[in-house]
């Protein structure tokens, strides 16, 4: 099994609306195509817009959305009180820790110095 990706919200939107280049959609794609994984914050952050295509609405249907536990309730509070970050990046951050998830994400500089968590810019592939 190879790497394993949490799809942030911002690079779902890119992807859909047509807006990466070629090698970065490559790239966005594989990790679509391979279990793609969303936390909870993400799909409601998706679905929540008062226009949503139905890409948008299939992919997220179609992924494997991670919910709320206790567990990562407590290691979202642990982020909160170490670092200065808002509440649904630290949900966003605490899922992909506990799950092992690389988080894709164009907003990498929200995510810097969390202990555990990987995060890849797919904008900055060359």
């Amino acid at each position: 099994m190879g790497e394993r990706y949490l799809i942030d919200t911002n690079i779902i939107i890119d992807f859909s609306e047509n807006k990466l280049p070629a090698k970065v959609k490559s790239f966005i794609a594989f990790a679509i195509d391979n279990e793609p994984h969303l936390s909870v914050i993400n799909k409601i952050e998706l679905l929540g817009f008062s226009s949503v295509t139905k890409n948008i609405t299939e992919f997220v249907n179609a992924a494997n959305v991670i919910p709320l536990s206790d567990e990562i309730i407590e290691k979202t509070i642990t982020i909160r009180k170490t670092h200065r970050i808002k509440l649904p990046d630290a949900i966003i951050a605490a899922t992909a820790v506990l799950q092992k998830l690389i988080l894709l994400t164009s907003n990498d500089s929200d995510f810097k110095n969390i202990k555990g968590l990987k995060v890849v810019n797919p904008k900055t592939i060359q």
